[in-house]
């Protein structure tokens, strides 16, 4: 088991490698070429600009069993796919229970912008946010490794 991250905009960096050395397990960060991340623990992967570089690279390293940190629906969808587990920088765990409505969601919310309406607006982050993640996340990572707290 591993933790790869899309670590472009990442807000949770520090924690989630708090949480995994203190585990013992390995991180991979991916970056591209417009972001600069250096890391003790982490392995930091950075690949090309291009539209979903970032991306296709963390789900090409993407296996059963592996928690990918993501922002981005499809790439959540991608990793349950792989039957790796998925998990949003607030805790919010993506399943295949919730990521079609997600996905359609994110289809409308699309559509509407095209049409030049506003969705909603990105809220500002929060030390709740930070608690939350923290606390999801060490749950799954305890989960997977065998030790539910």
């Amino acid at each position: 088991m591993k933790i790869l991250v899309d670590a472009d905009a990442c807000p949770v960096k520090r924690i989630i490698e708090k949480i995994a050395s203190e585990l013992k397990i390995p991180v991979i960060m991916v970056i591209d070429t417009s972001h600069i991340l250096q890391s003790d623990y982490s392995e930091i992967i950075q690949v090309s600009k291009a539209p979903e570089a970032v991306d296709i690279a963390l789900i090409n390293r993407t296996i059963a069993g592996d928690i990918v940190v993501t922002q981005d629906y499809g790439v959540a969808s991608m990793a349950l796919g792989k039957k790796a587990y998925a998990i949003n920088q607030n805790g919010r765990y993506y399943t295949e229970d919730n990521i079609d409505r997600l996905m359609f969601e994110r289809h409308l919310a699309k559509k509407q912008r095209r049409a030049g309406n506003k969705t909603s607006s990105i809220k500002k982050r929060t030390k709740e946010n930070d608690s939350h993640f923290e606390e999801s996340f060490l749950q799954l990572c305890l989960k997977l490794k065998g030790n539910p707290s």
